[in-house]
């Protein structure tokens, strides 16, 4: 169609060209004859048509420096078992193929499509265990490419038997999110699995990260396949990419590999002038013989009935935990006190703490690590080397330590050194160790963290000496035991100022001879300040100077976290200037995924983004309203408040009516009170439409703000609800439920805001898992502090409500309803149901004070003289 655009007829009519370059023939259907042009012919007089008027650079010509693609066919026989149904569709194949007019009910496309999906299932076994195969090598990444959502779903439940971290793109995860699952494939070492669809995910993506590529399945279009293959072949490939074909013997496998190669040569000869196709070299086949031993596959079907092994039981709930448990530290009743809730609202009295960083790395690396309590627990004591556990109730100190104990040169200051022929007691069980051990023998406790004897007397000697020194001895405390508990007590500032100068003399160490000679050049600048400017569509930051000048460069705030700094100039490897990006990448990361988008959203140039949070959420006025969501009737209430005090009418609207439909409109004039007013406006939430008003100039009026909408009357009712793209989308925030999750999804993507947990990839991992395995994975994770009765149907139906909410931060009671963006957050289920019991508690003291003051009597007035 573009060549008839641009040169009219110069390859004649429809028909002549078909004649000529598609084979066009005629051929029998029954005894109606009829023309076939789906074939091709005099492909090089076509291709040499084509070069006169289209101008074709192949990718070998354009990227020179791409490592190479390598092909690979991996042929396997599948067992009897899971051939079996397959099997019988190709002896119904053949005989429709031998007698099409025998009148069969089903056409011959209809079978090859269930032919089609019978051999993905058929074939899912041999795939999943030639997943686990690959995986079993931990240094690898690779792409997972099929069609149907019975071979993703097979290759999903190989990656979660193995325990590790994936993704996975199918048509339903929306746009928004495919970029957020791409940049977590490619920056995070622990994703070395993406599952994706070839038709949703075979284009417009880049997953360099990846060497190797699977095709569990074939497609009919060679393109697709070129496309699917080039995600990982790519302008940032440094390494030569494998591509591995899954082909079943026996099965529509063989005849698409076919198809696909005489289509890849038919292109090749029209657009490039020589055939081509795609060349895959077969492998030795002892290497798959394993594939033919493959146990079958059946897809995980919602009708199949549980057993009670699969559910939880009231015994099992309420079993004993670990006994380890006994021996840890208990919280003391201040913290017992004190929610997750509270604990986590350092971002709003301005202060920059620790747990924030590892909240942020364990959102990055957290992985199928889904832990009891109890063992969280231990490994939280495990961490703190230096320190007796009576003096670490908050889960704050031993952060703290972790990054002391990343430096090369402060491992030393957390470890004490053994003597031989000596032993240690462990403070949690008491038993006597050998000097050599590191562990507790009994309960595996570390030695850095028990009180054991040679520790106490350590410390003491180191006590007696430092008594005799000058007063300054809190910075020159030789004691491991001492230096932990003076950081733990210093300011926050003073902990900044530490962490800062530990992170920078680390950098300093890792920057190259090179980059050495540049710190100390004349022609660098140094900055004192910089300015920021957060970006409103992407995740990049831009820099500028005090002045406000841009200094056109701009960076990632996870790139940074990375120590990645190719997007910054040569002028930020200075040791002053690096401190700047670093403060600020920790303050930024402080920050709520909801308060980083408030701030992108402003546009400011800012400092400090914590100081610009306070700036801005001064400025905004709060609406103050007890009820959750708009309804129609506030809606229609508004309307007619609109209407008596400015004049006009009122409209009935509806998605599906015609503007000149007279039973779906009603007008009423103004001044006058009819009885159909009341009719409207008594119960309008039974209706499919809203009551919009309309002034005296015929314009309707926005149904969130009530100004005109710049609408003719006679337009489209439906599309006339709003005046702007923003009330729009504040007026679905605050009246549809469904439409608020996806848009708190899309800024937090269902990670909670309070412990961290990323709760909607634990929601995926157990949707896409075998219905024996979802048991484990809830049993090991922290939903298993919610009531049987959730956990039981968290495994029959899971979804994703049943893992997080979301949450509305100045509670509903206080006049937080009706709210923006701004005041939600992401909950998981356990934090949701916390907060909740404690806003049910506060309320039922509010209301018991009440009524204790307004029913209890004055004492002044016993005492006025009557």
């Amino acid at each position: 169609m573009q060549i008839e655009a641009l040169f009219p007829q110069k390859f004649g009519t429809w028909t002549e060209y078909a004649k000529r370059y598609c084979n066009a023939h005629v051929r029998y259907f029954g005894k109606r004859p009829q023309w076939d042009y789906r074939g091709a012919s005099n492909l090089n007089e076509l291709h040499q048509l084509l070069s006169g008027i289209m101008i074709r650079r192949l990718k070998s010509e354009v990227l020179t420096q791409l490592p190479a693609k390598i092909r690979q066919r991996i042929p396997f026989d599948l067992p009897a078992a899971a051939a079996k149904e397959l099997n019988t569709s190709f002896e119904e194949w053949q005989k429709l193929m031998r007698a099409p007019n025998s009148g069969a009910t089903e056409t011959v496309m209809g079978l090859i499509t269930r032919m089609f999906k019978q051999t993905a299932i058929a074939k899912a076994g041999a795939v999943k265990d030639y997943i686990k195969m690959m995986l079993q090598n931990d240094s690898l990444k690779f792409l997972i490419f099929a069609h149907h959502l019975s071979m993703l779903q097979a290759c999903t439940e190989a990656v979660i038997e193995n325990k590790a971290r994936y993704i996975r793109i199918d048509g339903s995860v929306p746009s928004s999110e495919r970029i957020h699952l791409v940049n977590q494939f490619q920056k995070d070492p622990n994703t070395r699995v993406a599952i994706l669809s070839i038709q949703a995910a075979g284009q417009g993506l880049t997953f360099t990260a990846a060497s190797h590529v699977v095709f569990a399945e074939l497609y009919w279009d060679p393109g697709h396949i070129k496309q699917a293959e080039d995600r990982a072949h790519r302008i940032g490939q440094c390494n030569s990419v494998n591509i591995h074909y899954l082909i079943a013997n026996g099965t529509l496998d063989t005849l698409m590999w076919g198809m696909l190669n005489r289509k890849a040569q038919v292109t090749g000869s029209t657009l490039n002038g020589r055939k081509e196709k795609l060349q895959a070299k077969e492998d030795d086949k002892e290497k798959w013989d394993f594939l033919q031993f493959s146990e079958a596959w059946t897809p995980n079907d919602s009708s199949e009935e549980f057993k009670k092994e699969i559910l939880f039981t009231h015994f099992e709930k309420e079993k004993q935990h670990d006994i380890r448990s006994f021996f840890l530290p208990k919280p003391t009743k201040k913290q017992l006190e004190t929610t997750c809730d509270e604990s986590r609202i350092f971002p709003d009295k301005n202060t920059i703490s620790e747990p924030r960083k590892v909240a942020t790395r364990d959102t990055i690396n957290c992985g199928r690590d889904f832990e009891p309590e109890a063992k969280r627990l231990k490994l939280t004591t495990t961490n703190d080397h230096s320190s007796p556990p009576e003096e670490n109730p908050s889960w704050s100190k031993p952060t703290k330590t972790v990054r002391i104990e990343n430096d090369p040169e402060a491992k030393s200051l957390s470890t004490t050194p053994a003597h031989p022929g000596k032993t240690w007691q462990c403070a949690f069980c008491t038993f006597i160790n050998d000097s050599v051990l590191p562990y507790c023998e009994m309960c595996e406790n570390p030695k850095g963290s028990s009180g054991s004897i040679n520790c106490i007397q350590d410390k003491n000697k180191n006590e007696e000496d430092n008594s005799q020194k000058d007063t300054s001895k809190k910075v020159d405390a030789s004691s491991d035991c001492e230096k932990q508990v003076l950081g733990q007590s210093a300011p926050d500032q003073l902990m900044e100022n530490k962490e800062e100068t530990i992170e920078v003399e680390k950098e300093d160490r890792l920057i190259p001879q090179g980059v050495e000679q540049l710190k100390h050049s004349d022609t660098l600048p140094v900055y004192d300040t910089l300015m920021f400017c957060a970006s409103k569509n992407t995740d990049r930051i831009h820099l500028y100077t005090k002045d406000g000048k841009p200094m056109n460069c701009n960076f990632i705030p996870l790139d940074i976290k990375l120590d990645l700094w190719e997007d910054l100039p040569a002028s930020f490897q200075l040791k002053h200037n690096r401190s700047l990006i670093l403060r600020f990448v920790r303050e930024w990361n402080c920050l709520t995924a909801m308060k980083q988008r408030v701030i992108r959203k402003s546009g400011q140039l800012f400092c400090s983004p914590i100081l610009a949070l306070e700036e801005i959420t001064k400025q905004q006025a709060k609406q103050n309203s007890t009820k959750r969501y708009i309804t129609k009737e506030d809606v229609a209430v508004a309307s007619m408040n609109k209407v008596k005090n400015d004049g006009g009418c009122i409209r009935l609207i509806m998605k599906d009516s015609r503007p000149q439909d007279p039973s779906t409109k009603e007008l009423l004039e103004d001044g006058n009170s009819y009885t159909s007013q009341d009719d409207l406006i008594v119960n309008p939430s039974t209706s499919k439409g809203y009551l919009q008003a309309v002034d005296n100039e015929g314009n309707p009026l926005c149904l969130r703000c009530q100004h005109p909408t710049n609408q003719e009357y006679q337009a489209n009712a439906w599309d006339s609800r709003f005046c702007s793209l923003k009330c729009q989308e504040e007026f679905w925030i605050r009246s549809n439920n469904s439409y608020l999750r996806a848009q708190v999804f899309e800024t937090e993507h269902g990670v909670c805001q309070l412990c961290n947990v990323n709760a909607q990839e634990l929601f995926l991992c157990v949707r896409d898992a075998p219905k024996s395995q979802r048991k484990n994975l809830l049993n090991a994770a922290w939903t298993s502090k919610l009531p049987l009765e959730q956990l039981n149907e968290m495994i029959r139906n899971p979804v994703e409500g049943h893992f997080w909410q979301v949450d509305h931060m100045k509670p509903v009671y206080e006049g937080g309803g009706q709210c923006s963006l701004d005041n939600l957050q992401t909950l998981c289920t356990v934090c949701h149901k916390e907060r909740t019991a404690r806003q049910a508690k506060e309320r039922s003291q509010m209301k018991r004070q009440s009524l204790a003051s307004k029913h209890g009597s004055d004492i002044t007035r016993f005492l006025v003289k009557k």
